[in-house]
Parts: structure tokens; C-alpha cells; sequence
């Protein structure tokens, strides 16, 4: 793991923005790992844009799988971190409410714990199934508003201007002119549950109480809590369509018409 006097090597932590090689952020890179993983197969010998590519591990991984993978930030120091970290990528700085590709250009969009931070929905969707290719493919990965942000309709993360369920979801795409072919959900498996009942019921509970209210990279970390986050593996995670409503993160594949 990134050591704290090499985190400003890796990439500056935010508070939202997941960096991997790092113990206190492993629960969150994990998670979304486990995402990815789930979602590889549809990647296997495709030319895919990844829009909002955030630090790049996604988008490196991807890239051993797939044709050619064409990666878009808005963030000028993240994209020259990309350049640098993932040679097999290109990376170009962005703004998502226009891409910079051709009609049907790309085989898969993949957008994951993104959409939820956009102003106009919608109107990314719109730009998605532009640069796709008739039958292609949208990937789409975002916290489950029903449990990330239960008791509210206005997302406590300053960051998110939108979170959806998972109907929301649904009605999205489907009036963004995609087919949803699957949509699943993202859940602890056997062994975060039983990191779950050891704190009191919820491991992502536990990690709050220490980093809220702190500035990123600059919470003390009880020693055990940091070394059972550690230990965290994507294979932790599940994915499957079962009890929707319960999962953490959302996970759709939708087919362009």
C-alpha cells in the first residue's frame, strides 16, 4: 500500500475520487474494482470510451482486455497522471456534456460512479448512444440511492447531484433510447458481512465515524478497523439481480437501438 509521504506521488486525495494503493481508501477502490470485474467480459475485444476514468485504474484494466480503450477527464492534473501510469490508454481532458468522438465510433461506453456527479442526466445519455454503435453497449455503475443516501431525496455527498434507484435507473436508460439488457446490484458478500456484524452492523458505518469531519488523507485510524480494510479483496463483493433494492451500487448494461 502507498505509504502517506508517497500519496502526492500516486494522485491527491479528494474525498471522492477513489486511488488505489492505499489502506484507508482499499474498502472504496475494492468495491469498484469488483464492479469492473463483473463488467470485463462485455469490454473482450471492443473499442471502448470510459467516460469520467477518475485516477485510471479502471481504465488500464479494461485496457487488457479490450481493442483499443479511449479514456475522458475533465481534471487536467488527472488525465496527465493517466498518461503516465497507463501507457496503453489515451486519455484526452473533457467535458462529458460533449464527447469528442464520432458518430458510432465506439463499441461500449463505460461510465462507472460518475453519472451520479452530472448536472444533465439525460444529456450525457443523449452523447452515449451518439458515439455508439448501433448495438452497442452502455455500462453504468452508480450508488444505490436507496441505501446510499436512505432518508433523503438530496444526496449528502456534496459531490453528487443526482443518485438513482434502481427504477430510476431503468427509466432512465430506457428513455435515453437503450435497452436495458441487465441491470443488477452490488452487495457484500460473506466475508464483509461478517466484518458488517463486527462493527455494529456496517463496516461503511465505521470508516465514516472516523474520516467525517477531517480533511482527506488526515484521519487517525484505529489500528484494526485500518488493518481489516486492508484486507479487503474484490471477491468480497457480489454481484447478482436479487433484492435490488438492498444493493450498494447499481450495475446496468444497456443496448443502444
Amino acid at each position: 500500500m502507498t505509504t502517506p509521504a508517497t500519496r502526492a506521488e500516486a494522485l491527491h486525495l479528494t474525498g471522492e475520487r477513489t486511488v488505489p494503493g492505499i489502506a484507508e481508501e482499499n474498502y472504496w477502490f475494492r468495491r469498484h474494482e469488483a464492479a469492473y470485474l463483473a463488467l470485463l467480459p462485455h469490454c473482450a475485444g471492443a473499442t471502448v470510451l470510459e467516460a469520467g476514468c477518475g485516477e485510471g485504474y479502471g481504465a488500464g484494466l479494461l485496457a487488457e482486455h479490450a481493442r483499443r480503450v479511449v479514456a475522458l477527464d475533465y481534471d487536467q492534473p488527472t488525465t496527465k497522471h493517466v498518461a503516465r501510469r497507463y501507457p496503453a490508454v489515451a486519455i484526452a481532458r473533457a467535458n462529458l456534456a460533449f464527447l469528442p468522438l464520432r458518430d458510432a465510433s465506439v463499441d461500449v461506453v463505460a461510465n462507472f460512479q460518475v453519472i451520479e456527479h452530472l448536472w444533465d442526466q439525460a444529456g450525457f445519455l443523449a452523447e452515449c448512444r451518439r458515439v455508439l454503435v448501433p448495438g452497442g453497449k452502455l455500462l453504468v455503475t452508480t450508488p444505490n440511492r436507496l441505501t446510499f443516501t436512505p432518508d433523503s431525496d438530496t444526496p449528502l455527498n456534496p459531490f453528487h447531484t443526482r443518485e438513482l434507484a434502481p427504477s430510476e435507473m431503468d427509466s432512465l436508460l430506457t428513455g435515453a433510447g437503450f435497452e436495458v439488457e441487465s441491470l443488477h446490484g452490488l452487495h457484500h458478500g460473506d466475508p464483509l458481512r461478517a466484518l458488517d456484524a463486527r462493527y455494529g452492523g456496517s463496516i461503511i458505518d465505521a470508516q465514516l465515524d472516523v474520516v467525517m469531519g477531517q480533511l482527506p488523507g488526515q484521519a487517525t485510524w484505529p489500528p484494526a478497523l485500518l488493518a481489516d480494510i486492508e484486507a479487503i479483496r474484490a471477491e468480497d463483493f457480489v454481484v447478482h439481480g436479487e433484492d435490488l433494492d438492498a444493493s450498494l451500487d447499481l450495475i446496468a448494461v444497456a443496448v443502444r437501438r
